[in-house]
């Protein structure tokens, strides 16, 4: 079980990943705009689309981190330091700029099959999630773990064992909350001062940790 954290580190991974599903982003624009326009099944099959991309960056982000805690312990620290600034400029980026959630109800032409692979490209070609990926994870990887390689696939996992099904959760309540986010700015407000405080108080953590 060497690839387990420790009870701590993965319940703040655990609360760090529920804020960044709360947050809203291409990947919940895209499935409440599917739900809404093409129904419950068509916001499903989005979320397993999305989800299929985050598999495929957690995989390519596993590779990528391990080869390089394989080759050089100062090169990971390295890349767990730039990591903490990207956290910080994503921090207060959300604090200048806010949250965005753009809902637009359009049937999509093709079936779910389209719809699948929408999803899937979408959270592909955000290039935001392949950097949130590589400079997330290591946060919670210490370079001389026993089985960072499997820690490292353990926690992108628990990504999407946690936001897969609340996101099947969030298709049921789609217009719940769609209203809930776009009529009440105070709430979508305080999304972003969680957001920007939990990453802030990751990467103050790193910084003043990494020697």
């Amino acid at each position: 079980m060497s690839f387990l954290p420790d009870t701590p580190t993965l319940l703040a991974y655990l609360a760090a990943c529920l804020v960044l599903f709360v947050t809203p982003g291409p990947d919940m624009s895209l499935t409440l705009a599917r739900t809404i326009g093409s129904g419950r099944r068509a916001g499903i099959v989005t979320v397993l689309g999305t989800s299929l991309g985050t598999l495929i960056h957690t995989l390519a982000a596993v590779l990528g981190i391990s080869a390089l805690i394989a080759a050089s312990a100062t090169a990971f620290a390295v890349l767990k330091v730039v990591g903490a600034l990207y956290l910080a400029w994503l921090a207060v980026d959300a604090l200048r700029r806010g949250s965005s959630l753009t809902v637009r109800a359009e049937a999509v032409r093709g079936g779910l099959w389209r719809t699948f692979w929408l999803g899937l490209g979408v959270n592909l070609t955000n290039p935001k999630v392949v950097l949130f990926f590589l400079t997330f994870l290591p946060q919670f990887v210490r370079a001389d773990a026993p089985d960072p390689t499997g820690q490292l696939a353990f926690l992108g996992l628990a990504f999407v064992g946690l936001s897969l099904p609340l996101g099947i959760l969030m298709v049921l309540g789609a217009a719940r909350v769609t209203g809930a986010l776009q009529a009440r700015p105070r709430l979508m407000r305080g999304i972003d001062w969680l957001f920007a405080g939990l990453f802030g108080t990751f990467a103050a953590r790193i910084l003043l940790t990494v020697r």
